[in-house]
């Protein structure tokens, strides 16, 4: 028997007790209660920079230039030195740990392979991640080595509008460091995202970075870090 003391709910159209006030019920099923829906999912940050992943591989297209180019304008020092550079991918990157997520460690294979498709005489590539999206501190970079017939044309068009898939803006010229050639640092709209991009040429390398969550004059401050991290001559 039920206790008289306790206050009883009221029934309804099937006979089963009402639930709780605030509980939405669906008519459809004889008043019986909706269970509440779940939550959506966030959606990841990771398909915004996947998005933008293969315009980057397509502006790091060196032509096919060979040594004697050189050798007809340029000192023999100066090939010799361009034909000995070579991009490393060292475990940590302007103070940031090489990224461990598989989809970012996926990605970031896709980056190299692509560039040893375009770019199938250059002498060695990089494709890499660092640093952890879900604290929005996250670096992608890429690029290849090889020489370089014309490495002021090549900046230029890496970093001249839409070239890359998004518009750089506030683009400015800076620093390349002590190992030459020239560099910019711009703003981007990463799909939503923030983003500070550099590129640095010389006869060597063309190399771009990306710092998601940032802007292209925090990018250009780790410049030279970067490059001396990546950019070795052997």
């Amino acid at each position: 028997m039920s206790d008289p003391s306790q206050p009883q709910q009221p029934a309804g159209p099937t006979g089963q007790p009402m639930p709780p006030a605030g509980v939405p019920m669906d008519p459809a099923y004889g008043g019986q209660p909706v269970a509440p829906m779940a939550a959506p999912p966030k959606k990841s940050k990771a398909g915004k920079i996947i998005l933008i992943v293969l315009a980057v591989v397509l502006v790091l297209c060196l032509g096919g230039a060979t040594a004697i180019y050189f050798l007809v304008r340029d000192t023999v020092d100066e090939v010799v030195q361009a034909s000995q550079t070579r991009l490393v991918t060292p475990e940590t990157l302007a103070g940031r740990a090489l990224s461990t997520d598989p989809e970012f460690q996926s990605l970031a294979e896709e980056v190299a392979t692509g560039l040893k498709t375009d770019v199938p005489e250059s002498s060695s590539t990089i494709g890499a991640f660092y640093g952890d999206i879900e604290q929005e501190d996250l670096i992608m970079i890429a690029g290849a080595s090889g020489i370089i017939a014309d490495p002021d044309q090549e900046l230029a068009d890496a970093t001249n509008g839409d070239a890359m898939g998004f518009g750089m803006t506030n683009v400015t010229d800076v620093d390349a460091g002590p190992k030459g050639g020239s560099a910019r640092c711009g703003d981007a709209d990463l799909e939503g995202i923030p983003g500070g991009v550099c590129v640095w040429t010389s006869r060597g390398a063309l190399v771009m970075y990306v710092f998601y969550f940032s802007t292209g004059e925090e990018a250009a401050a780790e410049l030279v870090t970067i490059r001396d991290a990546v950019e070795q001559t052997s």
